[in-house]
């Protein structure tokens, strides 16, 4: 069995499916963390939380979590309109790729399982999530700072506060190398976001994935079809 974790795919379907399926080579005995952030920005937010939404009906083991732009994305679909919903460029693609012309008209099974995404998920030897925590704070308010969880983008890690297990983070796109250095010296805290959606920038434009127990890295570079986004 190999648990591998990725992040923040953000409607990259043909770079998440081909991770997943021809480099990683999914089994069903393996365990598949994503943590967050499956729409905006990328080509097709629909296709992706389909093939993520399917993945559990076809035997895989699958657990996602919640990602800002999915909150960001929920809060317009049910009408709180005083709160940021991405930029419009992002917003039209979006509703693009679930062939709507506003937020509202999204098909009620996706706005339910964006709904029921957890924030953290406790692993015997990680925390996983989807931005980080601030440590800052006392223990029994850190952990449920649901804000924090999904929008923060620094903070000095605390190992004592998840009692000796590493962070697992997505949340601000991370060059290649960094998140390499950050692999090789076994880091209590690593950003495995390294920015797949923009594929402009050579430094980012891949998505990573970490075997948790072999500690391997794999970078898939993005390989979508053109699209439109500005350079990071």
């Amino acid at each position: 069995m190999a648990r591998y974790v990725t992040t923040d795919p953000h409607g990259c379907l043909l770079t998440f499916r081909h991770l997943i399926e021809n480099v990683l080579e999914l089994r069903p005995e393996d365990e598949l963390y994503v943590l967050g952030d499956y729409v905006n920005k990328g080509p097709d937010s629909r296709g992706l939380l389909d093939y993520l939404m399917q993945l559990p009906e076809r035997g895989y083991k699958v657990q996602c979590l919640r990602g800002n732009h999915d909150q960001e994305l929920l809060d317009a679909a049910q009408g709180r309109k005083h709160l940021t919903w991405a930029s419009p460029a992002d917003q039209q693609l979006t509703l693009e790729s679930f062939g709507v012309s506003s937020p509202a008209e999204i098909p009620a099974p996706y706005l339910a399982w964006l709904d029921a995404l957890p924030y953290q998920l406790d692993l015997p030897d990680f925390v996983l999530v989807h931005a980080g925590f601030n440590f800052r704070l006392p223990p029994e308010r850190m952990r449920i700072d649901l804000h924090t969880m999904l929008n923060i983008k620094e903070f000095t890690f605390d190992a004592s506060r998840l009692q000796g297990r590493r962070l697992l983070h997505g949340h601000v796109p991370t060059p290649t190398a960094e998140v390499q250095r950050l692999v090789r010296m076994e880091a209590g805290s690593i950003s495995l976001d390294t920015g797949c959606v923009y594929r402009h920038n050579p430094e980012l434009s891949h998505l990573a994935a970490l075997e948790l127990d072999s500690f391997d890295l794999t970078l898939q570079p993005n390989i979508e079809a053109p699209y439109a986004i500005a350079r990071r």
